[in-house]
C-alpha cells in the first residue's frame, strides 16, 4: 500500500468523525467524505501533500455537505445555524508547533456510534466495519457468511436508523459502555482477522488492514488502560501480527506455523504483547480475548514447534470454551486435542462440528480435517479432504497451499 494510501486510510475515520459531530448527518458525510478521499488520491501523488492533510479532507468534505445542505430547501435553516456555530479555525491548518486535541477522540466516538443500541448487533459490526475499518461490503459480506447484497442492504438500513433516530455523536455513558465496548472490540477482532488471512482474492495478507485493526486497538486501550478484555484483544493483535513476516515465502506462498521461520518473528511485538496479556490475566477478570492471547503467548515464546507447550494450550482451549464456546474454539481445540492426545481425538471433536450449520461448508473444517487424517496416515481420505477445502475457499493463497498439500498425497 503506497504512502497515500496509508494515511487516507488513518485520516478517513478521523474526518468522517469530525464531519459527524458538525453536522449530524451520517449518510450525508459519510457520501461526502469518499468523494474527499478519492479527489485526494488522484491528486496528492501529483501535487504533494498539504501541509494539513486531515484540514483538507474536512475542508473539502465540508464543502460537499454544505452543497447537498443547500440542495434541500427543507434543511436550510439548519444548515444557516451549522454553519454559524462551526469555528472558523476548524478549516485551518494549526499554527506550528501547535497540535488540535481530539482527532483520535472522533475516531473513538465514531466507533461508539456505530455501536449505539438502537442498531441490531449484525448492524453495529457491518457498519462499523464499512465507516471505521475502510471494508468494502463484499469483505464484510464474507466475513458474515452472507450475500452481499444482503449486507448493502443492512449498511443502508443502519445509516438509514442512525438518521431516523437523530442520534447525538458523542461517547456514550457510562451505564452503556460496557456493552457497545463488547461490539467495538468485536468488530476491531474482525477487521485484524480480515487482514492477518484475507477472505478472498490473490493477498494472503493485508497489512493495511491489521495496521489499521491495531492502531484502533491501541486507541480504545489507551481511553480504557484498565479494561482486561481491550488489554487482551490487543495483546491477541500483537502476538499474532509478530509472525506476519514469516507466514508467506517470495512467491506468496501460505507457510503454515509449524513450518515458520521464527527468527522473522517480531519480538519486539511479542514482548510487548506478553508484558500486556500477563498483567491483564493478574488483575482482571478473564475474558475470552485474554485467553486467545495466552495461547498465542504459548506459540510465540516456544524455540521451535517441536518445543510447543501443546498440553498448556489444550488446558487454556478448555478454558476458552467456558467463556466463549463457538465452532471455531472448538475447530481449534480439536487441533490441540490432536496434538496432545492424537489426530483420533481430534477428528473425533470434529465430527461434533460437522451438524452445525454455521460450520457446513466452511473450508477450514475440510481443511482441519484433511490434516488430522493426514496425521493419522489415511491418505486417501486426507487427499478427498484437501480437495474439498481447496474447493470451498475463496482466497487464492490458501487454494495454492491446499491444493500443494493434495498434490503431496496423490
Amino acid at each position: 500500500m503506497s504512502d497515500v494510501e496509508g494515511l487516507l486510510r488513518e485520516l478517513a475515520p478521523q474526518v468522517l468523525g469530525a464531519l459527524v459531530r458538525r453536522y449530524e448527518q451520517f449518510d450525508t458525510c459519510e457520501d461526502a467524505v469518499q468523494e474527499a478521499l478519492l479527489d485526494a488520491s488522484q491528486q496528492w501523488p501529483e501535487q504533494g501533500l498539504p501541509d494539513n492533510p486531515r484540514a483538507w479532507l474536512i475542508t473539502v468534505a465540508a464543502r460537499r455537505v454544505i452543497d447537498q445542505m443547500r440542495s434541500e430547501h427543507a434543511r436550510r435553516r439548519r444548515e444557516e445555524s451549522v454553519a454559524v456555530s462551526v469555528p472558523a479555525d476548524e478549516f485551518t491548518a494549526p499554527a506550528p508547533g501547535e497540535e488540535r486535541a481530539a482527532d483520535q477522540d472522533d475516531t473513538l466516538t465514531l466507533l461508539f456510534l456505530c455501536c449505539h443500541p438502537s442498531l441490531s448487533q449484525p448492524s453495529q459490526l457491518a457498519l462499523t466495519l464499512r465507516a471505521v475499518g475502510g471494508l468494502t461490503t463484499a469483505q464484510i459480506a464474507s466475513a458474515f457468511l452472507v450475500p452481499e447484497a444482503t449486507m448493502a442492504q443492512r449498511i443502508s438500513r443502519a445509516k438509514q436508523r442512525i438518521k431516523a433516530t437523530d442520534l447525538e455523536f458523542r461517547m456514550p455513558p457510562e451505564g452503556e459502555r460496557a456493552d457497545r465496548l463488547r461490539v467495538v472490540l468485536h468488530v476491531l477482532y474482525l477487521i485484524f482477522n480480515e487482514g492477518y488471512t484475507a477472505t478472498s482474492g490473490p493477498e494472503l495478507l493485508r497489512a493495511d488492514l491489521t495496521g489499521e485493526a491495531i492502531r484502533l486497538a491501541r486507541a480504545v486501550h489507551r481511553l480504557l488502560p484498565g479494561n482486561g478484555e481491550v488489554s487482551g484483544l490487543l495483546a491477541l493483535m500483537l502476538l499474532t501480527e509478530a509472525r506476519r513476516l514469516a507466514r508467506t515465502d517470495g512467491d506468496g506462498r501460505l507457510i503454515p506455523l509449524a513450518e515458520q521461520d521464527r527468527g522473522l518473528w517480531d519480538r519486539a511485538l511479542i514482548e510487548e504483547g506478553v508484558e500486556l496479556v500477563t498483567k491483564a490475566l493478574s488483575t482482571t477478570v478473564v475474558g475470552p480475548y485474554q485467553v486467545q492471547a495466552a495461547i498465542a503467548a504459548v506459540h510465540d515464546e516456544a524455540p521451535s514447534a517441536e518445543e510447543t507447550d501443546w498440553p498448556q494450550i489444550l488446558a487454556l482451549y478448555g478454558v476458552l470454551a467456558g467463556v466463549d464456546d463457538n465452532p471455531v474454539v472448538r475447530l481449534n481445540h480439536a487441533v490441540a486435542a490432536a496434538m496432545v492426545r492424537g489426530p483420533r481425538a481430534g477428528l473425533d471433536l470434529l465430527d461434533d462440528l460437522t451438524g452445525d450449520d454455521r460450520m457446513a461448508g466452511h473450508h477450514r473444517l475440510a481443511a482441519v480435517r484433511a490434516h488430522l487424517l493426514e496425521m493419522e496416515g489415511d491418505a486417501e481420505a486426507a487427499l478427498a479432504a484437501y480437495r474439498e477445502a481447496a474447493r470451498l475457499t475463496t482466497s487464492l493463497p490458501e487454494q495454492r497451499y491446499l491444493e500443494d498439500r493434495a498434490a503431496r498425497l496423490s
